[in-house]
């Protein structure tokens, strides 16, 4: 049996690691459910770590939750998906708190929770009280060093931040937590835009797809290829 303490320090390091990449995630959660049988202490770990890192690795961390929770479920391991349910308030509260600190983590969250309820891992109700949660803080105005502002321009002309300080009351990340949070998001966008054009094994798959989209030919069709041929009969005379 591998040692208790062991095993909790070593997930603790797999969750303060995390990045935008799927391997770091699907790393950390591998090893969460290789020692299931500590579900209980792992799970505290995650808690306490969303609620003492950066609002980088919060974000992160929010997002290994989507991925844990799916393989958690079809390896047929419940209690980390029903803990998880049970305190996802607390999760979403450390990851976009109330006071305006974690305002770029609002729309991390909300992508979440949409991944949890399309795979039934959280209720619709559920997760319409968290938005009305989320609403209030997204009138927020959006943290001054992650506002949705060109991040280039905030970079180059902006006086860059110590770690540590503070606006109006809200601890700023530095430069470095800046420039990682936004290469982050540049590579889960670029995934995201993989898996959208990504087509299965079987093509015929997008072409029945793409020909439901399709209206069907009515009298305008007919009328604009005859409008078209007539232009093509009229270029060919003129050359």
């Amino acid at each position: 049996m591998a040692d208790p303490f062991e095993v909790r320090m070593r997930f603790t390091s797999q969750l303060q690691h995390l990045n935008a990449s799927v391997n770091s995630s699907q790393k950390a959660a591998h090893y969460a459910l290789k020692h299931r049988d500590m579900d209980e202490d792992l799970h505290s770990c995650i808690l306490e770590q969303i609620e003492r890192n950066s609002m980088n690795n919060r974000a992160n961390i929010m997002y290994f939750i989507e991925h844990f929770c799916d393989m958690a479920q079809r390896e047929n391991h419940p209690n980390y998906v029903r803990m998880m349910q049970q305190d996802i308030l607390t999760i979403v509260d450390a990851v976009a708190p109330s006071d305006g600190s974690g305002a770029a983590n609002v729309k991390v969250v909300r992508r979440v929770l949409a991944g949890l309820q399309q795979k039934s891992i959280l209720a619709p109700d559920r997760v319409t009280e968290i938005e009305a949660c989320l609403q209030e803080r997204d009138t927020l105005p959006a943290h001054p060093a992650l506002s949705p502002t060109d991040p280039n321009s905030q970079l180059e002309h902006a006086p860059a931040p110590n770690a540590g300080s503070k606006a109006n009351g809200v601890t700023r990340p530095d430069k470095r937590q800046i420039e990682q949070r936004i290469e982050e998001d540049r590579e889960r966008h670029k995934r995201l835009r993989e898996s959208i054009w990504a087509i299965g094994d079987d093509g015929d798959d997008e072409f029945e797809r793409m020909w439901d989209e399709a209206s069907d030919i009515n009298e305008d069709d007919y009328l604009a290829a005859e409008e078209d041929a007539v232009e093509r009969r009229q270029a060919i005379e003129v050359e």
